[in-house]
Formats: C-alpha cells, structure tokens, sequence
C-alpha cells in the first residue's frame, strides 16, 4: 500500500491522463509493463536488504566507495528540491479544486505550504503506525475513486483488452513515443523506490522469509499502481486535455461535462489522496536515505528506523520548507538542469542490482540472483538506459536553445 501511494506521483497521474487523451487506450500495456519493471527493480532493493542486513544506500556506501555519498548526495538534494516543489505545487492544485483560497496562483501557494507544513508534522509527531493510517486513508481514497471515475466512463472492454494485450507505438504522431516512455518511467516511482527498504526494516524482516514476504507485498503494490495507471489513462482516453500545471483543474472540468459534478467531485478528492499521499510518502522516507548517506555505522538495531537522528530531522526540514519557494516560480532552466543531471538514475539502479546481487561474497550464495531475474533487470537497465538517454538528449537540446 506504501509503495503504491507513494509512488503515483501528481506527474504519472497527468502524463498517463494525457496520453490516454491523445492516443486512446493503446498505451495500456505500457502502464502494466512499467510497473512489472519497478517489482524486479524493488525486489533486487529487498533482496540485498534480506542477504545483508543493511539497505541499499548503506551497501552503496560501504561496498561502492566513499565517492557514492558525494555523487548520491547531490543528486538526492536536487532530487528533494525539485520533486518537493512539484509535490507541493501538485497539492496546491489539488486544495485549490476542493476549496479556492482567492485567486487561482495564491491559492495554489497558499494550499501548497499548508499541505507540506502538515505533512511535516504528520511525520515528525506521528510515528510509522500514524504514518500508515494517513496512508491507508489517502491510498483507499485515491484507488476508489479513480477506479469509478473510469467505471462511471463505460470504456470499450473490447478496447482495454486490446491495449493491455497488444503491445503498440501510437502512429502519426512524433510525441508517441515520448508519452509510451514516459508512461513506462513514469509509472511507480524513481527514487521512491529506494523508500521500501525503510518500510520492511520497520516490518522487522530478515532472511529468506523476508523476500518471500516482499515479492508478495510488492505484487500488489504494484499490481495496484498498474490498475490505477491504467485506469487514468482510461479516464483520459475520454476528454481532451492540454498540457500545463492545472491539467488536473482541467480533467476535473471535462469530466463534470461528461459524468455532472459528482463526477467531478469524485475526481478531485482522488486526485487529492493521490498527491498528499505521495507527498506524505516522501516526507517520510526520502530523509531516511540522506541520514544513511551521512551516517552509516554502528549497529542494525541503532539505526532502525530511527526518526529521532539529527540528519534524518534536519532533511525532513529541508524537504518541507526549501521547496515552496518553487511555488512562486516554474524555474524551467534549473528543472532542465536537473532532468540532465537525472536521467540516468534509474539505469544505475538496475547496474548495481546487476552487480551487488550477484556477489557471492556479498550477498551469499542463498541470495544471489538467480538467471531469470538477471535478464530481467538486463531488460529493465537496457529499457532505462533508453528512457534516460532520451531524456538526456532532449533536455540537452532545450537547453542549447
């Protein structure tokens, strides 16, 4: 439920929407494929967390060189600047459906600093079993209602078979291929992913039990997140939507032409679940991964889940304030330097899996991965490798012009 919450992000929700808007329901089975490429990806993270005892950040560190805190931890401050401010901005959009607070830009503002003020308390008061509560609330909220917005839609059953079994490129149109990348990288998180370690580790799990237990728990985590994937693009494929930061205001708008205003209200309370939840979800655990950067060491014990460290304290101030001052500003220059600095983050993840995983003086030989689920995350860093290049290659030219 964590992983699902947290990885449905205000931008996978609004690209998959959009692609449905503009290419129907061919792109179905790119929803399902990305979320089946992150469960190889997590389960590669809980696998080395069983074998070891300690996360993956942690093992970077420790196993990869003292270089990895440098390199990581820049890309992780630009990474919690960026992605706060987009949480932030996407939950003043959300506050500002449900309940206007003046104009369209103040309300946003106004809504977004709240919503990441209260998060932050959430996190710093409320321990996990009140941080899963929230998240329990927020992941049923948004799951039920996408899920009707779509059923109420009546989509072609015929149609959704079609997409979901039928792999396909939309033809007669350059940003095919864009929107079915950006559906597959999209779908279930980036950096997020790295947060399901921290979760278990609260669980208390170890061993061969351990992933046992995990490959369960994330097969419906991210069967959730394909179904919720699947279903906006449905909801999508049914209106016409423009790009730009009120899409969602938007969608909200065709949809109570389509459906009346119950359709509509149904919507935007399920968007908001979505966005706070994944706020929610970051400010909980992106802080864990910068404490672990900065202070690694000392026993499993001493470290778990261990909310009270001043680095774990003092980033979750950083995430919920630094960011809203993005929300006077779009900064598209910097978000193209990030996107540079960014692309390639997921493709690491695959390659050290590959390599961590694969050491039997590391992991032991009970926990190496096995041939099949090599090729597996072969084909997921390959695929990445692809996403992130052209990602690359497309900021790089923005940038330049």
């Amino acid at each position: 439920m964590l992983v699902a919450a947290t990885g449905v992000g205000a931008g996978d929700l609004l690209t998959a929407s959009l692609a449905g808007s503009r290419f129907g329901l061919t792109l179905l089975w790119a929803a399902a494929l990305g979320a089946l490429l992150k469960w190889y990806l997590n389960e590669g993270i809980a696998r080395w967390q069983m074998a070891t005892g300690t996360t993956l950040v942690e093992g970077w560190v420790t196993r990869l060189g003292f270089w990895v805190r440098w390199v990581f931890g820049a890309y992780l401050i630009a990474w919690a600047v960026f992605t706060g401010g987009a949480l932030a901005s996407a939950c003043g959009v959300a506050g500002t459906g449900l309940l206007p607070l003046g104009d369209l830009h103040t309300s946003k503002i106004a809504w977004g600093a709240i919503h990441s003020l209260i998060g932050l308390l959430i996190v710093w008061r409320g321990g996990f079993r009140t941080f899963q509560r929230f998240m329990a609330v927020c992941t049923g909220l948004m799951f039920l209602a996408v899920m009707l917005t779509a059923i109420l839609l009546r989509p072609d059953l015929g149609a959704i078979v079609a997409g979901l079994t039928i792999p396909s490129l939309p033809s007669g149109s350059p940003s095919g291929t864009a929107y079915t990348l950006g559906v597959l990288g999209g779908v279930g998180g980036t950096v997020t992913l790295l947060s399901y370690g921290y979760w278990i580790r609260e669980r208390g799990r170890s061993g061969a039990s351990g992933v046992a237990e995990s490959r369960i728990d994330l097969a419906a985590g991210y069967a959730m997140t394909a179904v919720f994937g699947m279903a906006m693009i449905v909801v999508g494929s049914r209106v016409t939507l423009r790009q730009g930061p009120t899409a969602a205001l938007e969608l909200a708008g065709q949809l109570a032409l389509a459906l009346g205003p119950a359709g509509k209200w149904i919507f935007l309370v399920g968007f908001w679940a979505a966005v706070f939840s994944s706020l929610l979800g970051v400010w909980q655990s992106v802080p864990f991964l910068f404490a672990d950067l900065v202070t690694t060491g000392g026993s499993a014990a001493a470290r778990q889940a261990d909310t009270q460290r001043p680095a774990y304290r003092g980033f979750l101030l950083f995430i919920a304030t630094v960011p809203l001052l993005l929300l006077w500003t779009t900064l598209e220059r910097a978000q193209l330097l990030y996107a540079v600095f960014g692309s390639l983050f997921m493709p690491l993840l695959a390659l050290t899996l590959l390599v961590m995983n694969n050491r039997t003086a590391w992991v032991g030989r009970n926990f190496r991965t096995g041939w099949i689920m090599n090729l597996a995350l072969g084909a997921t860093l390959t695929l990445f490798a692809w996403i992130g290049g052209g990602e690359l290659l497309s900021a790089l030219r923005r940038l330049l012009t």
